[in-house]
């Protein structure tokens, strides 16, 4: 049986090889027939053409030539395999309005955003997009999105994966192919050890099929949508623009104000610091507290024994009193 199933699959295989050849040769013919039948409709229209271009110098067959040059250039051009991603670094002085405009030109011109970061901190607001635009409409997002902000910067990268996309599906229809076969010949199969061999290799065939279909729709997925890394900041003036020649008067009024507005954002954000760590700043004053109480226990510890010591060695300064109808000078006590 094992020689039976290796006569068929070299049957299959040589099957397949000239069935290529003959299709090969078949439209090799199709193509010289087609030539041959209309060799005279050409050369009648090259004879037109000279006559409708009379002095112009250019004959019919270089005008053919560029024509069918052009014409091939422009099918491997629509036939590449594109992916493009630009970086889009905007600024404007209305940052509300420009984020909302740039969602809805999003929206409009058929893509999505990816992923999106929005930073409010401090005094100017900035964000970041990554946005997937349909490749056909990926030019016109980006002259769009120049005219709703200033563009400070603009870069773009196009990666061609034509040699990659093709050779992948061409595995996957190659595989196709084999896993048809091997199907038949499992379908033919009695032996129980070819059975397990045949069942084995579709399984490994079934699971290339689905890798290589998974690798095709990613590529379909990055060359249909571009990629456009969008930066938006939040600017006081935007860049390029003249500022207004102003007196001394005028720079000190502005400088009174922007500190104003500085220190007043400092002390919000200071407030709000203590705010959100409130619990830390509990346990450090606690904890400074005890510190403090057992600091001034210590002193005052040592200041009671300084006097401790210092108490036996001091004189009295208040002589005693002497003792009431007592004798004096150590004479005799007198009887009664």
């Amino acid at each position: 049986m094992k020689k039976i199933l290796c006569v068929l699959l070299a049957a299959l295989l040589l099957a397949g090889i000239l069935a290529g050849c003959s299709k090969s040769s078949s439209n090799t013919s199709a193509v010289i027939t087609d030539g041959e039948t209309t060799s005279a409709t050409t050369a009648a229209a090259y004879e037109a053409a000279d006559q409708a271009s009379g002095s112009s110098g250019v004959s019919s067959g270089d005008m053919a030539v560029s024509a069918s040059f052009t014409a091939s250039q422009s099918t491997a051009v629509a036939n590449a395999k594109l992916i493009y991603t630009a970086e889009l670094d905007l600024e404007t002085t209305e940052f509300d309005s420009a984020v909302q405009q740039l969602q809805a030109l999003t929206t409009e011109i058929g893509g999505y955003i990816q992923q999106s970061n929005v930073n409010n901190y401090g005094t100017y607001r900035s964000a970041y997009y990554t946005v997937r635009v349909p490749a056909e409409t990926y030019r016109d997002f980006c002259d769009r999105a120049g005219e709703l902000c200033q563009v400070d910067s603009f870069s773009e990268s196009v990666q061609d994966i034509s040699d990659t996309y093709y050779d992948t599906e061409t595995r996957l229809e190659t595989e196709k192919t084999k896993l048809a076969r091997l199907q038949e010949l499992l379908a033919k199969a009695e032996d129980m050890e070819d059975i397990i061999t045949l069942e084995s290799a579709i399984s490994d065939s079934e699971l290339t099929i689905e890798e290589l279909t998974g690798t095709l729709r990613n590529y379909d997925s990055l060359v249909g949508y571009s990629t456009v890394n969008l930066y938006l900041g939040e600017v006081a003036q935007l860049s390029g623009t003249e500022k207004p020649a102003i007196g001394f008067g005028a720079q000190l009024a502005a400088a009174l104000k922007t500190g104003w507005t500085q220190g007043i954002a400092g002390l919000r954000s200071f407030v709000l610091g203590l705010a959100a760590n409130w619990v830390g700043w509990l346990i450090f004053l606690i904890v400074a507290a005890v510190v403090v109480l057992l600091v001034v226990r210590g002193c005052r510890r040592r200041k009671l024994r300084k006097a401790a010591k210092a108490a036996p060695d001091t004189p009295s300064a208040i002589p005693a009193p002497p003792a009431e109808n007592g004798p004096q000078d150590g004479g005799p006590t007198p009887k009664a």
